[in-house]
């Protein structure tokens, strides 16, 4: 197949649209960055891409809600493209303010048409801005996270994390149950930062092909971005990054589909 081709879209009030858009460069893709306006005109684009990110940030200063705004804005013009894309097998991934829009569109965990979860206030009522510890759930269907499992050694799986409204709630107890039965729930935090259930910080739906995390990978894309760079060894320094990993992980689906 020829270069993958992934689209981030971005609007007023994201700030992580260029890391994304770096990040699945430096996997192997072929990225644009594209205002949700242009493809909000012209919905019929998705289909030319291969993955499409969902960047964090405030999308429309989070008035209302984290991501409301955005959510409804895709709901309304593109919605039924965003799941054409899906069907047919496109990867999809949603970081901080992305995931809160990803859940509102009822797209994750993807259990349902119609949202069953929700990232609501900090359990604390503090915006949070650290590292965490990563658990990778290894029997989830997420392709997203397949290399990151492979990080063995605890200290190198830490994602930086920046929200004020990243606690997972479920709707009710069968919800949870749902998302636990079927390995959903493709990462945790090491330690509780937000109250979310279960420590969750990522979904995928039942395919694994649509992500949803809290934390900023794509802001974890090189060693000396890493909180312990200098007491890592040379050769723990010497692959990807457990950020890099989410994306390479992708990148590569997307080729293994291809059957290439």
């Amino acid at each position: 197949m020829s270069t993958p081709r992934a689209l981030v879209i971005r609007t007023a009030g994201t700030n992580c649209d260029a890391e994304l858009l770096r990040a699945f460069e430096l996997a192997g893709a072929s990225a644009e960055s594209v205002h949700l306006d242009v493809i909000g005109g012209d919905p019929e684009r998705l289909s030319s891409y291969d993955l499409i990110g969902f960047p964090g940030g405030f999308s429309y200063g989070d008035d209302v809600a984290s991501g409301r705004i955005k959510a409804m804005y895709v709901r309304e013009r593109l919605l039924p493209e965003l799941k054409a894309a899906a069907a047919r097998g496109a990867l999809i991934i949603g970081i901080c303010n992305g995931f809160q829009v990803l859940v509102q569109l009822g797209l994750l965990p993807g259990l349902s048409d119609e949202p069953c979860v929700a990232l609501c206030e900090n359990a604390k009522g503090r915006f949070r801005d650290d590292w965490a510890g990563m658990d990778v759930n290894p029997s989830s269907p997420c392709v997203w996270t397949r290399e990151l499992a492979g990080f063995e050694d605890p200290a190198l799986r830490v994602f930086p994390y920046a929200h004020g409204e990243g606690r997972l709630v479920c709707k009710d107890d069968a919800t949870l149950d749902a998302i636990k039965g079927a390995n959903l729930d493709a990462l945790r935090t090491r330690e509780d930062i937000n109250g979310s259930v279960d420590r969750i910080t990522g979904l995928c739906d039942p395919t694994g092909r649509i992500f949803g995390l809290m934390p900023h990978p794509e802001r974890m894309l090189d060693w000396n971005r890493h909180p312990h760079f200098t007491r890592l060894s040379a050769a723990e320094k010497s692959g990807i990054t457990p950020g890099l990993s989410i994306f390479t992980s992708a990148v590569a689906a997307v080729r293994e589909t291809a059957g290439v």
